[in-house]
């Protein structure tokens, strides 16, 4: 295994706490740790999941069937807890358009993520439809394309989205999804599958969103949001009153470049690209909770609940241990990540070494 273990420190300016130090963390990626079978590859990996067997799930946005920019894209492929696979779950499912998320819940029940199709489905661990929230376009209407995102925000409707891109459930089984790209809220589903609520309109003020890319919930039921558009994260309750939002203001090292595209020589201070802009949340089971998130620069943040950053690993690049474009993570426990990415088209398994052990 390759170790890759950083001296360097950083500083850190967060609202409520004057600059300091934020430790690297030293890792290793396990070297080709998802054995796919003789003659498939993998597409841009949008997301990754593990369950309770600790069997990880791959979205490919793969086997792609129709023209050029894919009337099908997308494949949930699952493998053992060695990295051995086993088989592709609900392959040529209706709702296959452009798959954006993919996360598990306590059950093992498999949740995918259609941006393409502005739909959420619900899979039982056979892999067998269980409940689908939204609605495909119709074939025989525009409606079957996905719509471009408004520069006004449009009018919401309940029950259907546009362009969803995650989903998170609190400890009583109520559903949270972030319905993403065009309507930029949050909805509130409960447990029967039944549209509860949603909040949220586009915007910069708290409260509001632009772009929520991704949605974690930890055990106390707070909503955390990768408002990513605006390179925060917020806090809610769980009926959508704004608690709190942080940044992650971690200074880029340098000669740090973005993974793909022009590097600016003054980077951006909201949107996607700006350091510690975030696209994927992520928060680890047990009593003691930790949020992970990454961003465009390739990097991966180890953060409290109430937002401090307790240690970077990572950078742009295509080698082991390096990131293109972070778009999934899943955290089994606190020192192991698995990390989905788009424009290296794989999942890297890392195993962290933090100094001392537990933060």
């Amino acid at each position: 295994m390759r170790t890759l273990c950083f001296a360097l420190f950083t500083l850190l300016a967060t609202p409520a706490m004057a600059q300091q130090p934020v430790p690297h963390i030293p890792f290793e990626s396990v070297p080709n740790f998802l054995k796919l079978p003789p003659g498939m590859n993998f597409g841009e990996v949008a997301a990754v999941a593990v369950n309770s067997r600790r069997h990880v799930f791959a979205l490919s946005r793969s086997d792609i069937s129709g023209p050029a920019f894919g009337a099908m894209a997308g494949q949930i492929l699952e493998f053992d807890a060695d990295g051995n696979y086993i088989q592709e779950v609900a392959p040529r499912l209706y709702n296959w358009a452009f798959g954006h998320g993919l996360r598990i819940d306590r059950d093992d029940n498999i949740w995918q993520v259609d941006k393409g199709s502005n739909t959420v489905t619900k899979l039982s661990p056979e892999g067998r439809v269980l409940m689908v929230f939204g609605r495909k376009g119709e074939a025989s209407s525009t409606g079957s394309l996905a719509p471009p995102r408004p520069e006004s925000p449009p009018a919401h409707r309940d029950g259907y989205f546009a362009q969803p891109t995650d989903v998170a459930w609190a400890p009583d089984g109520t559903t949270y999804i972030s319905d993403g790209y065009v309507n930029s809220r949050v909805a509130k589903i409960d447990r029967n599958g039944d549209w509860v609520t949603s909040w949220g309109s586009r915007g910069t003020g708290p409260g509001e969103l632009d772009t929520p890319h991704s949605i974690a919930v930890d055990a106390a039921g707070l909503v955390f949001v990768a408002d990513r558009g605006n390179a925060r994260i917020q806090v809610f309750d769980g009926d959508g009153t704004f608690i709190r939002q942080f940044r992650i203001d971690v200074p880029l090292p340098p000669g740090a470049r973005l993974p793909i595209g022009d590097t600016p020589s003054t980077p951006a201070t909201v949107g996607s690209n700006a350091p510690g802009s975030p696209y994927i949340l992520c928060i680890t089971p047990g009593p003691m909770q930790y949020l992970y998130t990454a961003d465009n620069w390739g990097r991966i943040f180890k953060l409290n609940l109430d937002g401090r950053v307790l240690g970077v690993l990572g950078g742009a690049g295509k080698q082991l241990g390096q990131f293109g474009q972070i778009h999934g993570m899943a955290c089994p426990s606190e020192n192991e990540l698995y990390v989905a990415e788009i424009l290296n088209w794989r999942v890297q398994k890392l195993l962290l070494h933090p100094a001392g052990g537990t933060n």
